[in-house]
């Protein structure tokens, strides 16, 4: 058995790149997946996981908090609001810590609210709602912020 450290001495940065790409588009994937197994439900899990791992290794801070936030996404999606508000409030000190794009901070907030409103926690569902549309409104391109504006309006809806 190997030790961490010589793990990740054996891939390359390129390749801890490319592995977090494929799991991290792997996993939308599987989230849009209309009936999915079980067994699919753990792969999505597992996949987001490693795709943030890989990140770790060699990705920016938008990565490191976009990686985050489709962990929390994956948990919202199956219904598991602790690991949820985990990942989603990880994403969005990333963001701040890093001061990333309205984009990203609209996002982060986005990914609290939906893990909230899973966990039945209404108002604060709400709070991060309006930062997430207050975020959302300075997005500068047309796609990415009616994208936000999209995703918020599936918070709640079964």
């Amino acid at each position: 058995m190997t030790s961490v450290q010589e793990f990740e001495r054996t891939l390359t940065p390129e390749q801890h790149r490319r592995l977090g790409a494929q799991l991290f588009n792997h996993v939308w994937t599987l989230m849009e997946t209309a009936q999915r197994t079980p067994e699919q439900d753990l792969q999505m899990i597992h996949e987001a996981h490693a795709s943030r791992f890989h990140w770790g290794e060699v990705g920016p801070p938008a990565n490191l908090a976009r990686g985050e936030l489709q962990i929390s996404r994956v948990y919202s999606v199956l219904e598991r609001p602790e690991p949820a508000i985990f990942h989603a409030q990880r994403c969005l000190e990333h963001c701040l810590t890093a001061h990333l794009s309205d984009f990203d901070v609209a996002f982060a907030h986005e990914a609290q609210s939906r893990a909230h409103s899973i966990a039945g926690q209404v108002a604060e569902a709400e709070r991060h709602r309006r930062f997430a549309e207050v975020a959302g409104a300075r997005i500068a391109d047309a796609d990415d912020r009616r994208l936000l504006f999209t995703d918020l309006a599936t918070i709640g809806a079964g």
